[in-house]
């Protein structure tokens, strides 16, 4: 089964470069990484953004906590462009499923992709609140879960089983922190992965034998020890 890379980045400069690179197959944002890459405007900002990557689908997401004004900025946000996928994170800050939001928007055409995913029973409760037509991102934050000392892989794998019947459902693998988490993902059978700009640059790299790895490892301690004029 083949795997989708998606670029996890909200930098203009980044999002232009591999809007013209075949290995990314499309863009994730979010309010914090629009932070990061010092949007004042968050309208102005993403427009921006889309202007560079028309042809590849890109996530933006609402930053509302209450769930009508959530439904209106996901309307706003859907109305930029035919490529948007809007993120609606899964919970509100009060801990509340947001499933009238996702019913909603998803009864109404739009492309979602629901994020800050963690759990299987998230994972059922989204499925009951979507349709069999409209396109639908599931994030499920594995990266985050192994910094918490938990292990994402069961948790993957039986949201891809629950969802290998629903065509319009993709199991994606986000906040990802190692190349290999690549691996992992497509084992697993999700459809997209999500990762930052480092870690695709290491992804195009992808191939080396191991015998190449240890030799360049030697090679990297040996010249640097040479430039700091070891001595003993």
């Amino acid at each position: 089964m083949s795997i989708k890379i998606f670029c996890d980045s909200a930098d203009f400069k980044t999002i232009k470069k591999y809007s013209k690179n075949s290995l990314v197959k499309g863009f994730t944002t979010n309010p914090s990484l629009m932070r990061l890459s010092n949007a004042k405007n968050y309208k102005k900002y993403s427009l921006k953004l889309l202007s560079s990557c028309a042809s590849k689908p890109i996530s933006f997401e609402v930053f509302a906590d209450e769930f009508l004004q959530m439904k209106k900025q996901a309307d706003i946000i859907n109305s930029w462009g035919r490529n948007i996928y809007v993120k609606i994170p899964v919970i509100n800050s009060k801990g509340l499923f947001t499933g009238k939001v996702i019913r909603k928007l998803n009864n109404n055409g739009v492309k979602l992709n629901i994020t800050a995913v963690y759990t299987v029973s998230q994972v059922r409760k989204i499925i009951k609140n979507v349709d069999k037509k409209t396109k639908v991102i599931i994030s499920i934050f594995s990266g985050r879960m192994g910094d918490a000392g938990k292990d994402p892989l069961p948790i993957i794998r039986k949201s891809v089983r629950l969802t290998k019947k629903r065509n319009n459902i993709e199991i994606l693998w986000a906040s990802t922190r190692e190349p290999y988490n690549y691996i992992q993902a497509k084992n697993c059978g999700c459809s997209i992965i999500t990762m930052p700009p480092a870690i695709i640059e290491k992804i195009s790299k992808f191939g080396k034998s191991l015998n190449d790895l240890s030799l360049d490892t030697v090679k990297k301690f040996l010249k640097d020890s040479k430039k700091a004029n070891f001595k003993i």
